[in-house]
């Protein structure tokens, strides 16, 4: 049995009481983060060396101990343990140079949240927070797994979020064999978000930019702000909402869509885009709106979920110039072609061609289910190009 995780992402309703409560403890989280990281500056400077996790926690354990800081023991004991575990995994990642050196903690800047590695449970609609109680969330869904960790936290908007972390086992068995016509090829794109191989389009939703009215609007007010203000603070609040709206709205759109396709399809073919590359041309504002990466991300973990087939073509895969009909390479072919007619009197829709290509490259490596053949797609043409040496020949040159 292999075991995979999803996360369940509920709004929490507290009290007045609570909300204090759930504020002390993120309140607690960045003391601990800011004192284990002066600790480990101060160690590395006096001796050399740095501390371990291990040795922090003993230091911990004396912290609690000392008469101005006995408010700890008020606070989840493993929350401060997960904060200084989460101090020495930033280390590591600096390190091994995946992120930077880790930074102190402001109180103004960095949002209220907290991790609690274990003892989290929810019933009847409510979340059991150590040291605080039961709180009220709204559960839209059912919780069937077994749940491993809970990470609390406060958006821009003022609202409590938990993320509760569940561990579920799937069986360790091959993917059951696709239905050919239920496999789908997607080419993504900016004039349209994507475009399936059976012809449905799919128009960008653009939500950050049909906000950018109001973003500009809020940074204006922010920026004309005292420093240090309490309407200064009020603006930032108000930008912080007006980015919290476009989020959630991109999210929701991107999960809806990402399970339907999941759902309605066997099998699943996208091309492994360049995304860090794009977002550095003068599209970037575009390419980051469309949030190609997440839509990949959830197609990625949602079809192991329901245990459907996604293939990640090549990005070298000339899947916009390639002739379905001849197997010929329309090299000189630019974005701004959005039709083009090959030598062989073929007319494509550069869009819904690339899919079409997508799906015939990807369905070589699905098992068909039986009483299909492999070698057939949708629209009855063949997968690979009827010039097999052609295609080769011209993809070397398209590479080069």
């Amino acid at each position: 049995m292999a075991v995979h995780r999803k996360v369940y992402r509920f709004r929490i309703e507290p009290t007045q009481t609570q909300a204090e409560a759930l504020l002390r403890m993120a309140g607690a989280r960045r003391f601990v983060w800011n004192w284990g990281l002066a600790r480990r500056k101060e160690a590395y400077a006096a001796t050399g060396k740095g501390l371990t996790y291990n040795q922090q926690a003993t230091e911990l354990t004396a912290l609690k101990k000392k008469p101005e800081t006995a408010w700890l023991k008020g606070v989840d004991s493993q929350l401060l343990q997960q904060a200084l575990k989460d101090l020495d995994r930033a280390y590591q990642a600096f390190f091994s140079k995946r992120a930077r050196f880790p930074r102190f903690k402001s109180k103004k800047r960095d949002e209220p949240r907290f991790r609690i590695p274990q003892r989290v449970k929810v019933e009847d609609s409510k979340v059991y927070v150590p040291k605080v109680g039961w709180v009220r969330i709204r559960q839209s869904q059912p919780i069937d797994c077994r749940i491993k960790g809970a990470t609390f936290k406060r958006d821009g908007e003022g609202h409590w979020y938990v993320s509760l972390t569940a561990e579920f086992e799937m069986p360790d068995v091959p993917l059951p064999p696709a239905n050919p016509e239920r496999v789908v090829g997607i080419d993504l794109g900016l004039k349209d978000f994507a475009v399936l191989s059976d012809g449905t389009r799919i128009a960008p939703p653009k939500f950050y930019r049909r906000a950018m009215k109001k973003l500009r609007k809020a940074q204006r007010e922010l920026s004309r702000k005292q420093k240090g203000g309490k309407n200064r603070d009020k603006a930032r609040e108000r930008l912080n909402r007006v980015h919290t709206k476009v989020r959630n709205q991109r999210q929701d759109w991107l999960h809806k869509l990402t399970t339907g396709l999941v759902q309605k399809y066997d099998g699943l073919c996208i091309e492994d885009l360049n995304l860090k590359g794009m977002a550095k041309t003068k599209l970037s504002t575009s390419v980051l709106d469309a949030a190609l990466g997440e839509f990949r991300r959830q197609l990625e973990y949602k079809s192991i979920w329901y245990r459907k087939h996604l293939v990640v073509i090549d990005p070298y895969f000339p899947s916009s110039k390639l002739c379905r009909e001849c197997g010929t390479i329309h090299t000189a072919l630019t974005l701004s072609d959005r039709v083009w007619t090959c030598r062989c009197g073929a007319v494509h829709d550069r869009d819904l061609n690339a899919a079409r290509n997508i799906r015939a490259e990807g369905i070589r490596r699905i098992p068909v289910a039986v009483g299909h053949t492999e070698t057939q797609n949708a629209w009855g043409e063949n997968v690979r190009p009827t010039n097999g040496r052609q295609f080769s020949l011209n993809q070397e040159s398209h590479r080069l």
